[in-house]
């Protein structure tokens, strides 16, 4: 069996239902549900809890609909906040339908321009909506119920050209015991810039899983406890496999796993599977 095929079997053999952490009774906190969308090697990502809703990121075009589906089967039809971390096609996409569709109270995106079709209809769906976004040059927190938030912008206003993806706005979800770390397409610039930012319980794997020099490093300082990838196979470095798999990091991947579904109760959190 080559290795890519025994790392792929380890991710498949752990995607049930797992458990990240056995720590002590949350003391009643609400549930945080976080869904990663199956939707090929792009990003979309939905955190729910009794005090609101955040996406992050919504696909390429046509996956705003997987959104939307969701949230309605859930009687959901408010998001408190939507967070685009960069403008590429393959994260803003399906934003547009997303905004026009959903009542969005607040819209979270860098501080830098990109023309493209996704982008255009992305502009137009705000103003039709009349929606100002916020566009990170600081970091900013906010707090929905039991989970704050943190949104960490870039440090630079230039990583060097046709390099959109260290703008890359990270996200910090802090839910009682539990740390999520949402990193988008963060490369080399954009993770050294944040490899002081803390622990976390479960991290989403920077930039689909490709091969980045500095991510053992990356690994080594967050101490991810279970990971995430939202990638294709064919996008899924095997160095980045392997790198998980050294460490012993629970690890799960939409091109294998489906839909990613974990739940924190505030002391453990709860990874179910669509494979």
């Amino acid at each position: 069996m080559s290795l890519m095929k025994k790392i792929a079997a380890v991710l498949v053999s752990l995607g049930m239902c797992v458990s990240c952490s056995d720590k002590k009774d949350p003391g009643g906190r609400e549930e945080l549900t976080v869904t990663f969308m199956d939707v090929g090697k792009a990003d979309s990502i939905v955190l729910t809890s009794g005090s609101g809703t955040v996406v992050i990121d919504c696909g390429e075009k046509g996956d705003g609909k997987e959104i939307i589906s969701y949230l309605s089967g859930m009687g959901v039809d408010t998001v408190d906040y939507l967070i685009i971390t960069h403008y590429d096609k393959d994260h803003v996409g399906g934003a547009a339908k997303v905004i026009n569709s959903l009542d969005v109270k607040n819209v979270l995106a860098p501080d830098y321009e990109e023309e493209s079709d996704e982008t255009e209809k992305y502009r137009k769906a705000l103003s039709s909506k009349d929606i100002t976004p916020t566009l990170v040059t600081a970091d900013i927190s906010f707090t929905l119920g039991d989970v704050k938030y943190t949104v960490y912008a870039p440090e630079k206003d230039y990583y060097g050209e046709d390099n959109d993806n260290d703008f890359s706005l990270v996200t910090k979800a802090v839910h009682g015991d539990n740390v999520m770390l949402f990193t988008a397409d963060a490369m080399e610039q954009r993770l050294g810039e944040i490899m002081d930012i803390g622990d976390c319980v479960l991290l989403k794997v920077p930039y689909h899983g490709r091969k980045l020099k500095n991510l053992g490093e990356f690994l080594d300082k967050v101490k991810p406890e279970c990971a995430v990838t939202c990638t294709s196979k064919s996008e899924f470095s095997s160095d980045t496999q392997m790198k998980l798999s050294e460490r012993n990091i629970k690890s799960y991947a939409t091109c294998f796993n489906g839909r990613i579904t974990a739940v924190s109760d505030g002391s453990s959190i709860n990874i179910e599977t669509e494979k």
